[in-house]
């Protein structure tokens, strides 16, 4: 393996409002938190907020295109939701190699997503294996 604790990767998405409506159908969750204003209005947040799951897909992506990129097979994740994120908030999914199992290419990241304001809205750690280029 190529990688070492402490390196990292950051990736940067604007999250849209054609997102989550595409989310919600991929998905099925169309709870009217996330799809109607009115109804979300009335929440605690005032305004409609983007999927959680959507929110936790952008450490997919860094995963399966980054670090540790094609190769990654996901083991586990752990996600703590610690903020909402809502229409136009653009977030960064930063994950960091803070482990390196010595017998087998398993990496653990510590995976964190932050929004515009620099808050945290994920916090979590995924478990990654690194396959061989010829496959599984």
């Amino acid at each position: 393996m190529n990688w070492k604790v402490g390196d990292s990767v950051r990736i940067v998405k604007t999250i849209t409002d054609e997102d989550i409506h595409a989310f919600a159908d991929v998905s099925g969750d169309h709870n009217p938190l996330h799809l109607d204003d009115d109804y979300a209005r009335q929440s605690r947040f005032g305004r409609r907020i983007a999927h959680g799951m959507l929110t936790a897909s952008l450490i997919s992506n860094a995963i399966g295109n980054h670090l540790p990129g094609r190769r990654a097979l996901y083991l586990s994740q752990t996600l703590r939701f610690t903020a909402p994120v809502f229409p136009g908030d653009t977030i960064t999914a930063e994950l960091t190699v803070v482990k390196i199992r010595e017998d087998k290419p398993i990496l653990t990241l510590a995976t964190i997503c932050t929004n515009q304001r620099g808050e945290r809205v994920i916090e979590g750690e995924a478990v990654v294996m690194v396959m061989k280029e010829t496959g599984y």
